[in-house]
């Protein structure tokens, strides 16, 4: 890991101590914590995890950059499905995980342009210092909007309308599993001899287990398998579920269908970390300093939705969602196509869209009830049969 740039020494500190946090809790539970416990203490620890620590986390200065901060097009686009599920339901949004609060204000702005501004918009996140910049970006990009905005710490009881959810499903803590000719473990963690973070392996029992034999993962070819399951993403939306009176939840972020996501050739898992625009694959490298996250199973997640009483309304990859969102008529708004602002518009609508950069890798989810119509989004390119 030379190549990553080093963090500061107070950063380091603020490591060490979720490192003593981690040992300390895998000592209590007999020197074996789950990957998924601890990838939720390194990620959301009060104070000391990568989400709640306070380090900046979006945009260049961070360690990755999302699509609301590549351009406020993305929103301009999203917004035309929000409305549609607003006109259909309530004059509701939820976002959940809103990062900087980029997107919010995005989404506020058109909605007014379009005559559909939300009677209440909330955002549901945990982290304090997020909460903080959520305030200051709306203060700063929406101030006539800002007082629409509210902070949940939880999900409501009950709800209409539509909740946004764009890269929040990568984050959730997963377990590893790993299948080999001897049968089916757990990839936890535990300690070295020298006393540092590592990998263990044990015979794996419980949901996890069930739900991995379930898939019938594909025969190891070098020895084992290696894959990710998200249990904490299906009780997540089984939760929604259970208070989504009418309207949807839009689920954006990248990942495969089920049939894509345990192919053969995926034999490592997707589990990736996130340091300064540096991709690496050492979750315990400086715990609470990276992003680590594991691509979605769209299938999944759908099948989740759908046990639960969800309706699936539609599944596309992001370049299709946003060219039948209009993001294109979003763009030729910018006036004159020989603009310095244009041509930097239209190179962030190409990242966007194209399907060597996020246009393929990204996938739209869409999971409600009680909606009479098709979503728009997806009224063009729509996979539904490939999950």
């Amino acid at each position: 890991m030379s190549s990553l740039p080093q963090p500061s020494a107070d950063a380091l500190q603020q490591s060490e101590r979720l490192t003593e946090l981690v040992k300390r809790e895998m000592t209590a539970a007999g020197g074996y914590l789950s990957f998924a416990r601890y990838m939720e203490l390194a990620l959301y620890a009060p104070g000391l995890g990568y989400y709640s620590g306070g380090a900046r986390k979006f945009g260049p200065g961070g360690d990755f950059i999302t699509a609301p901060e590549l351009t406020p097009l993305f929103g301009q686009a999203l917004a035309a499905q929000v409305q549609q599920v607003m006109e259909a339901s309530a004059l509701a949004v939820i976002e959940v995980g809103a990062g900087t609060g980029l997107l919010a204000a995005d989404l506020l702005l058109e909605l007014e342009h379009r005559g559909c501004l939300p009677e209440s918009y909330a955002i549901l996140e945990l982290s304090g210092e997020l909460r903080e910049r959520q305030f200051d970006t709306l203060a700063q990009k929406v101030p006539h909007l800002a007082s629409r905005v509210r902070w949940l710490d939880s999900l409501p009881e009950t709800f209409s309308g539509a909740v946004v959810a764009n890269e929040v499903l990568d984050v959730m803590p997963v377990h590893v599993m790993v299948s080999r000719a001897q049968g089916l473990f757990e990839r936890g963690v535990a300690l070295d001899d020298a006393g540092r973070l590592c990998w263990a392996d044990r015979p794996a029992t419980g949901a996890a287990a069930e739900a991995t034999l379930a898939l019938k993962l594909p025969a190891p070819a070098s020895g084992e398998y290696v894959s990710e399951m998200n249990l904490a993403g299906r009780a997540w939306i089984a939760a929604w579920a259970e208070r989504l009176q009418q309207g949807a939840l839009l689920l954006v972020d990248y990942g495969y269908p089920g049939a894509e996501y345990y192919l053969p050739s995926r034999s490592g898992g997707t589990l990736l970390c996130y340091y300064r625009h540096h991709a690496h694959g050492d979750p315990f490298l400086w715990p609470g300093l990276n992003d680590i996250t594991a691509f979605v199973d769209f299938t999944a997640i759908a099948e989740a939705g759908y046990e639960a009483g969800l309706d699936v309304l539609g599944y596309t990859n992001q370049a299709q969602f946003l060219f039948n969102c209009g993001v294109l008529e979003c763009l030729a708004r910018r006036g004159p196509e020989d603009k310095a602002d244009y041509v930097r518009a239209a190179r962030a609508v190409q990242r966007l869209t194209a399907p060597h950069e996020m246009g393929e890798l990204f996938k739209v989810l869409a999971l409600g009830r009680g909606l009479g119509q098709p979503l728009i989004g997806f009224s063009r390119g729509d996979r539904l049969h490939t999950l």
